[in-house]
């Protein structure tokens, strides 16, 4: 058989395997989101806004990686000054899936999850390949992007027992449920190798919260009853710039090249407001009917509170489309948070990363498995929610081309975390989180036709 009738064959077995794990991975993050729950008892998103939704799919294999993260074919909302870095018109969603197990005082907890992880469109403002066509060179680049993300979730159902001394034990349940999510318009533009963006960003969401104190051993005792359902709403913006500073280049192949990429992006700290749903009540089910008092009853309490200003400082080195390897810190002055309707104390928090992405061959024809893209990272870090909560994790991922029709490449992502929320004396988390979603990448868009 000739060599071109074997490359014949496997660029349409390639294109049935691609089809076929792009409708697979639409499908699951679909049927995801439409059965999307998240944790019923995730005990610390009883505190400030919620349990923290990992964002960065592309990069979650690679331990989350977004400060100095550059892709043509990926979307980094995070950090905006990336989207000017676009060679084509990307949309991504994804999904995640978690299992959990929870220690406190030699019992165990096993907890499931899921949820949307983002949906996001971005695109560069000027078609890269009209200045092919045009035979154009550009100092001047622009890129915009929005998304939509799961930014908290909120789901716990937590009961304790204490004991009065001649009077009763007194069992104290605790329920929530609800989050905050964040819709992100971003802008971005680039002069030559250095970008800066901004994002303006809406958040909004809804924390409700039931905390009921029960007097079993006494007779005809009432319960009291405690509801709170919090509407917050925000308006916030962030900046990001990255430099690519170029340490190596092949005079012959402008594409074999080695850079270095320094990446910043932050938020300072900001109001929001709530607006709320109070409700105290006695009940007593013993008597038929059963009786209930209300103690106060208030709605559209409007009050006010503080975000923190945080901040993600990042270095990557690539070698061309082959390696690679990134370090990051973050950091988030969460002391500052406030919240009126719901007074807390924060604490300062902070984030390590490092991680590794290889692909053995990422322009081959005939071996599917060396374009294919390796990840592997590590995080550590600090929770704002406890003074002495820490989360780490180790993380794997992959990302699969596929080829759209156009033959403009597209990603299957699967990332993976393997990590543990600890503290000495609270309750400890083992987790296991793995995320599926897809990038379609399209260069027809702003595409300027010539006939004739």
């Amino acid at each position: 058989m000739s060599k071109e009738k074997v490359l014949s064959k496997g660029m349409k077995y390639e294109a049935v395997w691609s089809k076929t794990l792009l409708t697979l991975a639409m499908c699951v993050v679909v049927v995801a989101t439409a059965l999307a729950q998240p944790k019923d008892n995730a005990p610390y998103s009883r505190i400030g806004l919620g349990e923290p939704v990992n964002h960065s799919l592309s990069t979650m294999g690679y331990g989350g990686l977004t400060a100095a993260f550059v892709d043509p074919l990926h979307i980094n909302y995070l950090n905006p000054a990336s989207h000017s870095w676009l060679s084509a018109t990307a949309f991504e969603a994804g999904a995640y899936y978690d299992r959990s197990k929870l220690e406190f005082d030699g019992q165990t907890t096993k907890v499931l999850s899921g949820n949307l992880t983002h949906l996001a469109l971005a695109f560069p403002m000027r078609n890269p390949l009209n200045d092919v066509l045009e035979k154009k060179e550009r100092k001047w680049f622009w890129g915009m992007g929005v998304a939509l993300i799961p930014n908290t979730s909120v789901g716990y159902d937590i009961r304790t027992e204490n004991v009065l001394p001649e009077v009763d034990t007194v069992l104290n349940i605790f329920q929530g449920t609800g989050g905050t999510n964040k819709f992100i318009w971003g802008n971005s533009w680039r002069y030559k190798n250095f970008s800066f963006g901004v994002n303006l960003m809406y958040l909004f969401g809804t924390l409700d919260s039931e905390r009921r104190v029960q007097f079993n051993s006494l007779e005809a005792s009432y319960d009291d009853v405690f509801y709170d359902n919090i509407s917050l709403r925000a308006f916030q913006w962030s900046l990001g710039a990255q430099y690519r500073h170029t340490l190596w280049q092949n005079p012959e192949n402008a594409r074999d090249v080695k850079t270095l990429v320094i990446g910043l992006y932050g938020n300072p700290s900001s109001g929001f407001t709530t607006k709320n749903e109070i409700l105290r009540l006695r009940e007593n089910f013993t008597y038929s009917p059963p009786q209930t008092d209300t103690l106060l009853a208030a709605d559209g309490v409007k009050q006010k509170g503080n975000l923190p200003a945080e901040f993600t400082l990042g270095v990557m080195y690539e070698d061309a489309q082959k390696l690679k390897l990134g370090l990051e810190y973050s950091y988030g002055n969460w002391s500052q948070y406030e919240n009126e309707a719901k007074p807390e104390t924060l604490y300062n928090s902070y984030r390590v990363a490092v991680g590794a992405q290889y692909s053995p061959n990422a322009s081959s024809y005939n071996n599917y498995w060396q374009r294919v893209r390796y990840r592997a990272g590590f995080y550590f870090g600090k929770d704002p929610r406890l003074e002495d909560l820490k989360r780490s994790a180790l993380t794997l991922g992959l990302g699969l081309p596929v080829i759209l029709p156009r033959q403009q490449t597209s990603f299957v992502n699967i990332g993976v975390e393997i990590g543990r929320l600890n503290t000495d004396n609270g309750i400890k988390e083992n987790f296991v989180k793995i995320a599926l979603g897809f990038t379609l990448n399209d260069t027809s868009w702003f595409f300027k036709r010539k006939f004739g």
